[in-house]
């Protein structure tokens, strides 16, 4: 259904005050969707865990085709933590975990590899931020490094969904320490 387009969004714009916009162009875009995006100038998003499966936009989704303006993700609030995806099939058959799990270990870790070097949210994360995409955005779930017991939402399930708390004492001077190695490595933070 055609939405209200360009004076929508100058509307919003003058309203916020130049607050900034950022696109959810997952699923099915039409390319009069993705113009109207960049004619706007607004980021799209770009989920590390949609680069490895079956979908016809998986390519889209490969940190080194991330474009500058667009938002990197692990995971939406949809998604299984980084940990549960790469562990557990979740709705996917084990087959197809299998492939993406692999997919996956062999774009991060190098052709032929069969492991990674550190634990999946770390290597993942550093993926992301090596990526030239302006903005990156991690749940503080995949920056734990958290199973899919830490999920935030079940798309369709009723029950269970939205209950996930960060506890204060999951964080550290050391994750806060190698937050800001990543940053400052890639470049996402002023030098001090």
């Amino acid at each position: 259904m055609p939405g209200p387009g360009e004076p929508f969004f100058a509307a919003v714009r003058a309203a916020l005050g130049g607050l900034p916009f950022i696109a959810e162009d997952l699923g099915e875009v039409t390319p009069e969707v993705r113009a109207l995006r960049d004619r706007l100038e607004l980021p799209g998003m770009r989920v590390f865990q949609f680069g490895f499966g079956e979908d016809v936009q998986a390519t889209e989704f490969k940190p080194h085709r991330y474009v500058p303006n667009c938002v990197a993700y692990t995971g939406t609030h949809d998604n299984d933590t980084i940990a549960g995806w790469f562990e557990q099939p979740g709705p996917r058959s084990a087959e197809q975990h299998a492939i993406e799990r692999a997919a996956a270990i062999e774009y991060l870790a190098g052709p032929g590899a069969t492991a990674l070097a550190g634990p999946p949210h770390r290597e993942i994360l550093r993926a992301l931020y090596a990526s030239v995409a302006n903005t990156v955005i991690a749940p503080m779930k995949d920056i734990l490094g958290l199973s899919g017991d830490a999920r935030m939402n079940t798309p369709g399930e009723a029950e269970g969904n939205w209950t996930w708390r960060l506890a204060e004492s999951a964080l550290s001077e050391e994750l806060a320490s190698e937050l800001r190695a990543l940053a400052r490595v890639y470049e996402r933070v002023e030098a001090a």
